[in-house]
């Protein structure tokens, strides 16, 4: 019955509180996906390019990424990224006084930055994988290299990359627990809250650890129907 009242809504449990959490969880994860899935995309088209330039670059930022602790790249952009911004503003106007960067600002700017670098390699794989002849059947008929990547490539590379970027957004949400290091109020934030006011961390990082799970449940099973949805019409191995 004590755990029932610690977990209601209302002013005698923290409910609400854990509820809120959750909601800037998934507001910080479905934000930060379609900017990281931008930029990947974008980084993959330069690693697939012929321009050796820009291609160092692509390969510095993948591995440069993937190779930092998302907590560090997190306390990098928080905190470096916020002395840039007060040092750039205070240039602009001496009497503007302290500025500091969101924590959810910063939250996105960490994990899409992340996303990016592991999206980027998963697209480029999939890109790699693309069977050359109908490219060159596309260009034959005289498409386009925009109509080429739109009709022939992207659909193709999108049903390739799906289990690789549907793993990275699992990952990406449970990733979310890193914000609660920089007072933004998470789904983490707040359990810590209530672990500190009621002294029982047992029942509310277990209640945590269910609503992590549930809400990384409910995108797999999204996720198996939308890779069903983009292989339809392909003929399984030993098919009719």
């Amino acid at each position: 019955m004590e755990t029932l009242q610690l977990l209601q809504l209302g002013e005698h449990g923290w409910g609400d509180q854990l509820l809120s959490g959750l909601w800037v969880t998934l507001r910080l994860a479905l934000t930060s996906l379609p900017i990281g899935l931008a930029l990947g995309f974008l980084v993959a088209t330069v690693l697939m390019s012929r321009n050796r330039a820009l291609k160092s670059l692509a390969i510095a930022y993948t591995t440069t990424l993937r190779g930092l602790p998302e907590l560090l790249t997190l306390f990098i952009i928080y905190h470096g990224a916020g002395l840039l911004l007060r040092q750039v503003l205070n240039w602009i106007n001496p009497d503007i006084g302290y500025v500091e960067l969101s924590p959810f600002v910063a939250g996105v700017v960490a994990l899409s930055l992340v996303f990016a670098a592991y999206s980027a390699e998963v697209i480029r794989g999939a890109w790699q994988a693309l069977d050359k002849g109908q490219i060159e059947a596309a260009q034959a008929y005289g498409f386009s290299p925009w109509l080429v990547f739109r009709r022939i490539e992207l659909p193709q590379i999108w049903r390739i990359a799906l289990p690789g970027l549907g793993n990275l957004w699992i990952n990406l949400i449970k990733d979310t627990a890193l914000v609660s290091v920089i007072a933004l109020n998470d789904l983490m934030r707040m359990a810590g809250i209530a672990v500190g006011a009621t002294k029982q961390p047992f029942t509310f990082y277990l209640t945590v650890c269910l609503m992590y799970w549930l809400v990384c449940l409910s995108f797999e099973v999204l996720l198996g129907r939308a890779e069903k949805r983009a292989s339809r019409g392909l003929k399984t191995l030993g098919g009719h």
